[in-house]
């Protein structure tokens, strides 16, 4: 985490304690309970993905909410969000989807950082992928998520729409 030192960690470890850390010493008290707040429905969306629970999901989402892809294209709405969810898992008969780190920049930015093992259909096959998602938040729902295959490219772009959103 270093190089960012506004942010607040929510990492997960494979017995599900949560720590929370902190190297911005400017934080109030009153600042945390919302950080918490949307880190901990960040959380929930990434167990409900694990368990293609996409009612739960997108819940959390408003209606005009996009999904970025970074390459593949753009989904604007809901439905066009469900749509891609249904299409991808469809594609595999087993997903797993791990919470490996969760970072606030403020502002309603939050870095995701997952792992998905999946086993496609009609294979035996194993894909693994280490990915970041950026989570934007406006008046506790979601409204725009940008995935980025590269994590370090998510943490740069996090940091600096934090910084713009400041």
């Amino acid at each position: 985490m270093d190089g960012h030192p506004a942010s607040i960690a929510y990492l997960i470890d494979t017995g599900q304690t949560v720590t929370f850390t902190s190297r911005d010493t400017q934080r109030t008290m009153s600042d945390q309970p919302q950080t918490a707040n949307i880190l901990e429905l960040t959380r929930r969306i990434l167990d409900a993905a694990d368990r293609a629970d996409f009612d739960e999901i997108l819940g959390l989402y408003a209606r005009e909410a996009v999904w970025d892809t970074r390459g593949a294209g753009s989904f604007e709405g809901v439905e066009a969000i469900r749509a891609l969810w249904e299409d991808y898992y469809g594609a595999y008969e087993e997903i797993r989807v791990e919470a490996e780190e969760l970072l606030d920049f403020g502002n309603g930015v939050v870095l995701a950082v997952n792992k998905q093992q999946a086993r496609p259909v009609g294979s035996s096959a194993i894909v693994q992928t280490r990915e970041a998602f950026l989570y934007e938040w406006e008046a506790g729902l979601v409204v725009r998520v940008t995935n980025y295959g590269v994590v370090d490219e998510g943490r740069v772009a996090a940091k600096r729409l934090a910084e713009e959103k400041g």
